[in-house]
């Protein structure tokens, strides 16, 4: 079986989190920031694997419902890293909004299926 996209793309940008976490350790960021940001940006990938295990189609959308929470907090978590001059790097959050529209059009299409 392959992998579905969605879960390479969302693995991939939590290591990518990791990655930003340890610079912006190393740059004496707010830890709290560097905290909620890794708990939110590593979360979302972890409820997307869940769902592919789900105990049915409502199991299935309700986790990738919490995979899109999460993805919307890291969005802001990120904006608000860019917008204090923490981080400069605007790939991981263009990486972050492409995971929420594949998560929107997921959600939209399983409810459609779910109808």
């Amino acid at each position: 079986m392959t992998e579905s996209p969605l879960i390479i793309k969302s693995k991939a940008f939590a290591l990518d989190v990791i990655k930003v976490c340890k610079e912006l350790r190393m740059a004496k960021c707010e830890s709290a920031l560097i905290n909620q940001f890794l708990r939110s940006g590593t979360s979302i990938g972890a409820n997307i694997r869940e769902a592919f295990y789900a105990h049915g189609k409502a199991d299935f959308i309700a986790k990738l419902q919490i995979a899109l929470k999460e993805c919307s907090e890291t969005e802001y978590w990120l904006e608000l890293l860019l917008e204090s001059g923490y981080y400069t790097n605007k790939n991981t959050l263009e990486s972050c909004i492409e995971i929420k529209r594949i998560l929107i059009a997921s959600i939209n299409t399983a409810k459609e299926k779910n109808k």
